[in-house]
């Protein structure tokens, strides 16, 4: 089971309650869920009315289901939503709160590895010094594997890449 993103996925489905969504097909103009993969899993979006669920999920290409495993934001308090009645869209989505992004300066921001300011990479060189944090199983540089919870400091000029 692996994690797939992928661009223009998106289906309509007429599921109602808290489980396992059946999708009804891709809206014109996009893809449907299969090209995610029998058992992968992949970040969703739910969208019916004023409600929305925003999670990890996995889909399953035998009934073309989405069970909604994982809920990161949601319109119910950061829970399941009990969908009601009527036609709600199903969509890939990339998170916020998952997202690396580059701002217009050239740095790059993970902010979900750290509680207080994230992981921050100016051109691809990591900050002098950076506490991973507990939780993650470890970083690789090149023949170094750093535990999680180490503070590490590398010369400025480094690029890193973390797995």
């Amino acid at each position: 089971m692996a994690l797939v993103v992928k661009d223009r996925v998106q289906e309509t489905s007429t599921t109602t309650g808290t489980g396992t969504f059946t999708l009804a097909g891709a809206v014109a103009g996009f893809q449907s869920f299969s090209v995610i993969g029998n058992a992968n899993t992949t970040y969703y979006a739910i969208v019916g009315g004023s409600d929305f669920e925003v999670g990890l999920g996995t889909y399953t290409s035998s009934g073309t289901t989405l069970s909604r495993t994982t809920v990161l934001e949601s319109s119910n308090s950061g829970s399941l939503v009990n969908f009601s009645a009527g036609t709600k869209n199903v969509f890939v989505t990339y998170p916020a709160e998952k997202a690396v992004y580059q701002d217009a300066n050239g740095d790059a921001y993970a902010p979900q590895f750290a509680a207080s300011n994230g992981l921050s990479v100016n051109n691809g060189t990591i900050a002098t010094s950076y506490t991973f944090p507990t939780g993650y199983n470890s970083v690789e540089a090149g023949d170094v594997t750093i535990g999680s919870g180490a503070i590490v400091t590398v010369p400025a000029t480094s690029r890193w890449v973390i797995v």
